[in-house]
């Protein structure tokens, strides 16, 4: 896992955990298998016949995974544009590549794989067929079925596909829409801002966007449109192929085999709080019994209403009304009536705890979507298929959350209930999650950091096993790279079996593989290797029971390149919380064993990238990235430059201009920017070369490894991209925090630097960082991450409540440095019977050392809180709250921080305060 990835994240994240869980949700004969690791960017996945998964790579690439051998093969390479570059030039990623794949139903006898991608030139995604020839995709078989124009540079693809029994594809689009700051609805209808207007998409009946779309596919490579869609064929101004409406997001789509209700998680708006303009944001579950228009742009989880907004005089009008909902935007090019009744969504959930479905916590978010389950859709002898109790459940996913929940319909299909499946497993990122044909539940997990390969990016499977399970199997390094040689100690530590007459008889053996095959076997628990030859290796554990059962975790260790240190000093300020200082100093440091320093100027300044971002309360993280991602491309380009310069290529190549050779840009544009056409650049310049640009020959530069000439390569391609407005910060310097315009200051920020290497000889690049995360000093309670004695009640507002004497909360990693007081908002209700409690403040432990204690507090000032007073909920939380404070022992760095809540006359099940905020003061 990216450790500082999981950190930045959970500062800006709110998770809670509820405390109570249901005997049902017990993981009793379930298994969790790894299947692999290190993939770059996965997006969506299907199966094949003899155990196989064929999945896609945002970037273009399509793989299958041998289960039998865990070996993956790459089955092809789509052409596929993943960038956008604004009206000034400047480059940033977008969700855009492949997005979708699914085979066909009888694939076996027409091997046909539905693959949905962004062409890599013009401005459309395009639903394409492909044959699959054993395990290679077959490019001259490629069929297009339908192409959807979008405008460029906004998000949200959609992608998810699904067959029904029919032979009929169905297809999420995303709305491709720009989110307006607001994080409300986008409803701007000014010239020149129709991409902020989602009224000619996803509330448009005449354009495929912000849709499910229905067709079935036929053998000639077109489509025809299925009876039953939401626009019968011939209706004016409209698109026959819709089948549901009204959609920003939707993305991973399944259909119920028994009912044929059609299910997908969807993505919602970022506003935390309702507004003016309407709704705060929330994320949906959706079902479709039927064709339908699901609201969006104009309502919002259960049809809640956004505001009629006239950009043009910044005033709002009536909320939108969702019994005569009407598109009149200047931008709809389809019907101005849309359909009725406006389907609400099954489950809607905001940043913040949801007060109709608590269970699913409060952090960002992004509902993914998952499958029904039905016992009928596998082979009897199919070995991993879930119990009976699991019958007709609904298993959905959340990107952002980590958790699968377990959702329950009644005998119409309506929500009954939830619980969460596998209460203490979590999942990295699922980005799609589906059973497969042996019953076992399998899901993607795209990994912790955005539009790169992520050492955590995996495929797992959980395996029901009535008999015995495979043991559960973690495994970690104190070192997973360093130059030669280097000695690094792996563990099994979290390793169990749950069968108990396995208990402490199971057997461990490491496997260490070179990429050239050879490898080393050690036994035990634990194990030590010394690694002295350059290379990539897999450290593969493999634990197996007394009955045969066994189970795998593998690392990846690089040995001949030492990890870069990146450390920013921040001038003895607080690295948890923003205080409200107009100016905060900085200086970041670069140190790599084989690169030299920052200090001694072998890592240059341009080749650091160092950001400072505004993070809003209720934030996008694929935003923050993609800002980032320019500046670290950048630096990494500048390594390449730099090798140029310090090289004899300037005496033949100029940037723009031709010389005794071509000029780099011409070379980038004669060349398209593909893996074939870099590997003949990197030999080129490696062994040299002559007649294509002439009678000159190129001299070849044996000294060079492949790594560095692929930088250069690298940087000559990015000539036709240009970043002027993603420059780097410099290494040392003074920030300015300021809250961008439209936000409400309830966010925080991050200072962020990164470096990746030079490599050594042929060991590729790694990359190391280093943050400094500053949130507002006023803590959530449900930030905290470790509880006892803790009750949530969301009725008729959420509290948390603290019962019994010696219950507590602990917050991980807050820098103390400098607090020197802490002020408790707490609640203290006649109504609930509250005790009242008085406050230990202890470090690391909830027995650990005292650094505060608050008085006994018995009762708060008197009012009441009322839902309708939104504007001001904060201030009304505050003024109701007792306030007991306690000044802090000096402390220094990083520490848990434990509240622990003490009244020795109550009675275990007695409240003794709720918690309302916990402000910590400089």
């Amino acid at each position: 896992m990216n450790h500082l990835a999981n950190n930045i994240w959970r500062f800006f994240s709110f998770i809670f955990v509820v405390g109570v869980v249901s005997a049902c949700q017990k993981s009793e004969g379930f298994s969790k298998v790894v299947l692999i690791e290190g993939m770059d960017e996965p997006m969506a996945m299907t199966f094949l016949p003899d155990n196989r998964i064929l999945f896609v790579e945002r970037k273009g690439a399509v793989k299958i995974l041998d289960q039998e051998t865990r070996k993956t093969i790459l089955a092809g390479t789509i052409p596929v544009n993943t960038k956008y570059t604004n009206k000034d030039g400047v480059v940033s990623e977008t969700e855009e590549g492949i997005m979708g794949v699914v085979v066909h139903p009888e694939f076996e006898k027409n091997s046909w794989v539905f693959i949905y991608y962004a062409d890599p030139v013009d401005p459309k995604h395009v639903l394409a067929r492909y044959e699959l020839n054993g395990s290679t995709l077959v490019e001259e078989s490629k069929k297009i079925l339908l192409v959807i124009p979008i405008d460029r540079g906004y998000n949200h693809t959609g992608g998810g596909m699904v067959f029904d029994k029919e032979g009929n594809l169905y297809l999420t689009v995303g709305n491709n829409t720009e989110n307006p700051k607001s994080g409300a609805s986008s409803l701007d209808e000014r010239p020149g801002f129709e991409g902020s207007d989602d009224q000619r998409a996803a509330g448009n009946t005449n354009d495929l966007r912000g849709k499910i779309l229905r067709i079935h596919p036929e053998d000639d490579g077109t489509y025809t449109i299925p009876e039953g869609n939401l626009f019968p064929v011939g209706t004016d101004k409209t698109k026959p192929e819709i089948y549901t409406m009204g959609h920003r997001n939707p993305w991973r789509v399944t259909l119920d085999s028994e009912t044929g209700y059609l299910y997908w998680g969807e993505i919602g708006p970022d506003a935390d709080s309702d507004s003016i303009g309407g709704s705060r944001g929330y994320d949906e579950f959706n079902q479709a019994k039927g064709p339908g228009f699901f609201g969006w742009p104009y309502f919002i989880g259960n049809n809640q209403p956004y505001t009629r907004h006239d950009f043009f005089t910044d005033t709002y009008g009536e909320p939108f009304d969702v019994n005569n909902p009407v598109n009149e935007s200047v931008n709809n090019t389809g019907l101005r009536e849309l359909p009725t009744p406006v389907i609400p969504a099954m489950i809607w959930y905001p940043y913040d705890v949801s007060e109709d479905f608590p269970l699913l916590e409060s952090s960002s978010r992004s509902a993914t979507g998952g499958p029904v389950f039905r016992r009928k859709d596998f082979a009897r002898d199919a070995p991993f298929v879930f119990p009976e109790y699991y019958e007709g459940k609904w298993l959905i996913v959340d990107f952002m959350r980590g958790w699968i929940m377990s959702v329950s319909m009644d005998e119409n299909g309506n929500y009954k209930s939830m619980e969460r499946f596998l209460p203490e497993e979590t999942f990295s990122s699922a980005i799609d999650m589906d059973f497969g044909p042996d019953g076992a539940l399998y899901i993607l997990e795209y990994g912790e950091g955005w539009f790169k390969r992520n050492r955590d990016s995996r495929i797992v499977k959980i395996e029901y096993n009535r008999g015995n399970r495979r043991p559960t199997v973690n495994v970690s390094a104190d070192k997973l790279a360093g130059a030669i040689p280097f000695t690094a100690n792996f563990s099994s530590a979290g390793t169990n079996d749950e069968d108990y007459y396995d208990e402490g008889k199971l057997t461990y053996n490491w496997a260490i593989t070179s990429v050239n095959g050879a490898t080393v076997n050690l036994n035990g628990q634990d194990a030590s290797y010394t690694f002295e030859t350059p290379g990539i290796y897999k450290v593969l554990l493999t634990v197996t029971d007394t009955k045969g059962q066994s189970n795998s975790a593998s690392l990846e260790v690089v040995a001949g390149n030492d990890l870069p240190e990146v450390s920013i000093d921040f001038k003895g300020k607080n690295r948890t919380f923003y205080f409200g200082d107009k100016s905060l100093e900085y200086k970041v440091v670069v140190t790599d064993k084989e690169d030299g320093s920052t200090t001694n100027g072998a890592i240059k300044p341009e080749e650091v990238a160092v950001t400072f971002d505004y993070v809003p309360s209720g934030f996008d993280p694929i935003q923050l990235a993609s800002k980032q991602i320019g500046v670290e491309t950048n630096a990494v380009l500048s390594i390449g430059r730099n090798l140029i310069e310090a090289s004899d290529c300037k005496s033949c190549h100029q940037y723009d201009s031709t010389s005794i050779g071509p000029s780099y840009a011409a070379v980038a544009k004669k060349y398209p920017n593909n893996p074939e056409n870099v590997n003949m650049l990197v030999r080129k310049i490696i062994k040299g070369g002559s007649g294509v640009w002439g009678d000159y020959g190129m001299s070849a530069h044996p000294q060079l490894s492949e790594a560095d000439a692929k930088r250069m390569v690298d940087y000559i391609f990015s000539l036709n991209d240009v970043n002027p407005n993603v420059a780097s910060l410099p290494l040392e310097g003074k920030l300015s925090p300021e809250v961008p315009e439209g936000e409400d200051g309830q966010g925080g920020y991050l200072l962020r630097a990164f470096y990746s290497d030079k490599g050594s000889g042929n060991i590729s690049s790694l990359t190391g960082e280093d943050f400094v995360a500053l949130r507002n000093p006023f803590l959530d309670p449900i930030l905290s991450e470790v509880r006892k004695g803790v009750q949530l009640s969301s009725k008729p507002n959420v509290n948390f409540f603290m019962v019994g004497d010696q219950s507590y909360i602990g917050f991980k990693d807050l820098d103390m440095t400098g607090i020197k007081e802490i002020i408790l908002y707490l609640g203290i209700n006649a109504i609930d019977d509250a005790k009242g409690a008085l406050v230990e403040i202890r470090l690391d432990s909830p027995t650990g050392k005292l650094v505060g204690k608050t008085e006994k507090v018995t009762e708060a000032p008197e009012g009441e809180f009322k839902s309708t007073e939104v504007a001001s909920r904060v201030d009304l939380r505050r003024r109701y709250s007792a306030k007991p404070s306690t000044a802090i022992s000096a402390v220094t760095g990083k520490h848990d921080v434990y509240f622990v809540f003490k009244n020795p006359d109550a009675r275990s099940e007695d409240i003794l305060v709720s918690v309302n905020e916990i402000e910590f003061k400089n």
